[in-house]
């Protein structure tokens, strides 16, 4: 993959994991606008990888996954040229959204705003203890502009969403855990590796069938129940006519491990 300003993006060719580190460490990983550039580029770049089966996103260091927005390059803009930057961050974030294999999100210290919103964009998150989540643009006179307004109520429901958007507090982990926003909780630090021994175990599955899943579940969600069994019952018909179905049940019958190609 290409070099960018503020991610580091490392792939395992064994394994077709690849980790995307957001790298501002000094300001928390905080999202100006060459990091949300490198965000739209990189996710872009994944929707046509086919040699791609995982994502770990993380932020580097163990003080933030993000804090969010980076307010000191925000000061003083124009609001047009606010406008111009937060249309690339809504791009990245739709790219993130809609990434075609799973995303998880390793969250160390603070997720905040943006950077929470970044984290719940992904497809769940594992979470050092000490992990912080909020959304607390309201407290700035601000918005949450990147999905958190939409894609909170459907993780956590509208009552709680509501509260932690409308005040603004923050969400230790245990928490977020209890609340359904945290899939894992791990010793701090521990994060990015507990990621990566999920991403590999899912990355040992037949990719085709992985993606077809992620995108049944994700396009299910939004639309009545019957309309979500068809788009399922196509997705697993794309399933069945591939090289992979049958090398799966070669394997099974052969007592071995499957050696997927993604065909």
């Amino acid at each position: 993959m290409s070099a960018y300003r503020h991610l580091l993006v490392e792939r395992s060719p064994d394994d077709h994991v690849v980790t995307v580190t957001m790298n501002r460490p000094e300001q928390m990983n905080a999202m100006n606008t060459a990091m949300g550039e490198d965000l739209l580029a990189c996710f872009d770049g994944l929707h046509r990888d086919a040699e791609a089966r995982v994502v770990v996103f993380t932020g580097a260091g163990e003080k933030a996954f993000c804090a969010g927005g980076d307010l000191k390059e925000r000061n003083g803009m124009t609001d047009e040229a606010w406008r111009a930057q937060h249309v690339i961050f809504e791009q990245g974030a739709f790219r993130i959204l809609r990434c075609p294999i799973p995303v998880i999100a390793a969250v160390e210290g603070f997720a905040l705003a943006g950077g929470c919103e970044l984290a719940i964009l992904s497809d769940f998150i594992v979470a050092g203890e000490t992990a912080v989540f909020g959304v607390p643009e309201t407290t700035l006179g601000i918005f949450p502009g990147i999905g958190g307004t939409q894609l909170l109520p459907r993780i956590l429901g509208a009552p709680l969403a509501k509260e932690l958007i409308f005040t603004g507090r923050r969400m230790k982990v245990e928490e977020a855990k209890a609340a359904g926003l945290v899939n894992h909780i791990v010793p701090a630090g521990q994060a990015k590796t507990k990621a990566l021994e999920i991403a590999r175990r899912i990355a040992d599955n037949g990719p085709i069938a992985v993606r077809q899943a992620k995108k049944a579940i994700a396009y299910g969600l939004e639309t009545d129940l019957d309309t979500a069994m068809i788009l399922a019952i196509e997705a697993y018909n794309a399933t069945v006519v591939t090289e992979d179905r049958l090398e799966g049940v070669r394997a099974f019958n052969e007592k071995r491990k499957p050696a997927f190609k993604g065909k």
